[in-house]
């Protein structure tokens, strides 16, 4: 697949990156390269392969869900500057 000036100057404007006349023309090179190496990656057959997250296999240690650690408001907010209910009083930020 080939990009062509005009599709580098959208991409560098969509990113908000300034770039030069040669600058644009080494990246027309490049994109095209990254885009051909993608392409091939498609011709690859991966119908028989399954979807994996890691190279070793592992299962993870499943708990109980319970509360360990409730009821204990007064301590979460005992260093706060201040609170009220139990809550943390912030300044106003939106009028």
């Amino acid at each position: 697949m080939h990009v062509d000036e005009t599709t580098v100057r959208r991409i560098a404007r969509l990113a908000r990156i300034k770039i030069t006349d040669a600058e644009a023309k080494g990246l027309e090179k490049e994109l095209s390269g990254i885009l051909d190496w993608v392409e091939q990656l498609s011709q690859v057959d991966t119908d028989s392969i399954e979807p994996m997250t890691r190279v070793v296999a592992q299962d993870l240690k499943m708990r109980e869900d319970v509360v360990t650690d409730g009821g204990r408001s007064d301590d979460v907010v005992a260093n706060a500057p201040l609170s009220e209910d139990h809550f943390f009083v912030v300044p106003k930020v939106v009028e």
